[in-house]
């Protein structure tokens, strides 16, 4: 296989300390992290930074406090946004984390809840628009301020937090004691085809989420990764300053950039969205370390899986399968498409896939049948899948896979990135573009068969006695040529193990369908539990069929394999 795998599994417990988590809902905008620790192109030389003057948006009449605008009469552009973070790279960080009232961060979750948004103060409230844009209020886990502003005809008009836009309902908070310089915590945006729906939100640290055609919100993205599953805390950068260009009457692509700041890293960005199915986003990205970074993710996805087909660890609840993606997916740079399907393990997973200029990878729900969920509230066979498709050569690195053990559907346990094989020191500039893909299938995928199930379960043979421990894999492929292959042809399954020993493998089609399914039983090497890679791809006659199923596998202990005789087998 020219595509590697480098597999680190962690002990530790179910309640990890340094794990990412979204701030987002598992019903829109409820999900809070159940734990998670917040540490919180062309140059142009940028010779002075300072204060805008005073002025007023029109959303509100408050002047604004906020520094981090071009000076005098300069027109805002990405240029300038860029210079200023690398300018900002070179200063000392300063942590805004937890600068508002003690009455806002210590709001229960359901007085949070009460917290609204009015919809007649929207931004872009106004005729031709087809954005509107509302705002998250501080409080609760959204502890650290965010100034918003305005672009409009290339002049920043920043946009200054007034209690006169939200309804407090029942919260307890009295508006008359906020300050006028509060800030805000993110912001979230409606498209004309439905003005009570979102389409993409953006709120806590650099997280956001965006919905294709299902308008059903899923996994969540993040502008940047730093230090991810590492023996040490990881640091979530954050998304301090926004600018919301205003679109052009009629226009249907929205841009938004932002100003990201860490201890270790500042960065600047650039969203062109799009809504549509997929809904579309160009992000370009320049990064600038202020230090060192072990592992620096880009383009990172966060999403959940705790239950399905593949992995029954926590099958105490009543549904057969509980995730918002369930499996990655990666078309390599040599053109490989492969399938990884999710899990839940007992313990950390870490998994580098070595690459040379990927053409893309994303976090998937390829099952969309509703009867494998059953659940009709928070739609699980709706997620969006969301795929990356780099923009320019991005050299040699990894796909870098984080499986996180979680017993709540709520906790987001599953992280991918792309990690570059370069050493990231301070002083550089890193330049990164890519499409991002929001819908219910990729805008790519591979023309050759994919996989559809993956079923695990005890092996050995039906009716006969099992003398020693096996582990049964079945997984069943669809599409591609396969409908075309005739009786009599020699398809086989092409099986590699990193380890063990395979027998009672197979491949034949499934009866009344075009489905071919592969079964193999793997029985371990030693009592150990360290883990075991596999991959799986069908050949005919040398060609290549299938795209490549790629697990891994950690058997259990030896003083822990069932071998689940009947008793009239015994």
């Amino acid at each position: 296989m020219p595509f590697n795998c480098i597999d680190k599994t962690t002990k530790m417990s179910e309640s990890p300390t340094f794990v990412s988590a979204s701030f987002f809902s598992q019903r829109p905008y409820q999900r809070l992290a159940s734990r998670v620790l917040l540490a919180v192109s062309l140059l142009v030389s940028v010779t002075t930074y300072a204060s805008t003057p005073e002025v007023t948006s029109d959303a509100n009449s408050v002047v604004s406090s906020n520094p981090v605008n071009p000076p005098g009469n300069e027109a805002f552009s990405y240029a300038w946004l860029k210079g200023y973070a690398r300018h900002l790279s070179s200063e000392p960080y300063h942590n805004h984390q937890g600068e508002v009232p003690s009455s806002l961060k210590d709001l229960s979750w359901n007085a949070y809840q009460q917290i609204r948004y009015k919809d007649s103060a929207a931004l872009w409230k106004t005729k031709g628009s087809l954005f509107h844009t509302e705002f998250f209020h501080l409080g609760r886990g959204f502890d650290t301020p965010v100034h918003m502003n305005e672009i409009k005809d290339g002049k920043v008009i920043p946009i200054d937090y007034s209690p006169s836009m939200f309804d407090y309902g029942k919260s307890g908070i009295d508006a008359k004691k906020l300050s006028k310089d509060l800030g805000f915590a993110g912001f979230r945006m409606q498209f004309a085809t439905d003005w009570k729906r979102d389409v993409v939100a953006f709120l806590g640290a650099s997280y956001f989420r965006a919905v294709g055609s299902e308008m059903q919100y899923g996994l969540s993205a993040r502008g940047l990764a730093v230090d991810t599953a590492l023996d040490q805390p990881e640091e979530f950068p954050v998304f301090t300053n926004y600018w919301l260009e205003k679109p052009k009457p009629g226009s249907s692509t929205v841009t938004v950039y932002a100003l990201m700041e860490s201890k270790s890293v500042s960065g600047a960005y650039r969203f062109d969205i799009t809504p549509g199915e997929p809904l579309k986003m160009r992000v370009d990205a320049a990064i600038y370390p202020r230090k060192s970074i072990e592992r620096l993710g880009i383009a990172p996805l966060t999403s959940m899986y705790m239950v399905g087909e593949n992995d029954r660890r926590t099958n105490y609840d009543w549904r057969e399968e509980i995730h918002d993606s369930d499996g990655l997916a990666m078309h390599t740079g040599s053109g490989e498409w492969i399938w990884r399907p999710l899990t839940n393990p007992k313990n950390l997973r870490f998994n580098a896939y070595s690459d040379d200029n990927p053409q893309g990878f994303g976090l998937l729900q390829r099952d969309r049948n509703f009867d494998h969920y059953q659940d009709d509230s928070v739609f699980y066979e709706k997620r969006p899948s969301l795929w990356i498709e780099p923009i320019g050569n991005w050299g040699k690195g990894s796909v870098d896979l984080v499986e996180i053990p979680t017993l709540d559907e709520t906790f987001d346990n599953i992280v991918a990135f792309w990690h570059p094989a370069q050493p990231i020191k301070p002083g550089q500039e890193l330049l990164y573009s890519y499409n991002m893909y929001w819908g219910s299938h990729p805008p790519q995928h591979s023309s050759q068969a994919r996989v559809q199930d993956t079923f695990t379960g005890i092996g050995g043979v039906i009716g006969q006695k099992r003398h020693y421990y096996s582990k049964r894999f079945v997984i069943d492929f669809a599409g591609g040529d396969l409908p075309m292959i005739g009786d009599g042809s020699k398809l086989k399954a092409v099986i590699h193990t990193s380890k063990g020993k395979v027998e009672l493998e197979s491949v034949r089609p499934i009866n009344h369908s075009d489905k071919y399914r592969v079964m193999f039983d793997v029985v371990p090497p030693d009592a150990t539990d360290n883990p075991i890679d596999m991959q799986v791809y069908l050949d005919l006659d040398g060609k290549r069929m299938s795209e490549t199923w790629s697990y891994q596998w950690n058997p259990p202990l030896k003083k822990n394999r069932e071998l689940h005789n009947a008793g009239h087998l015994n």
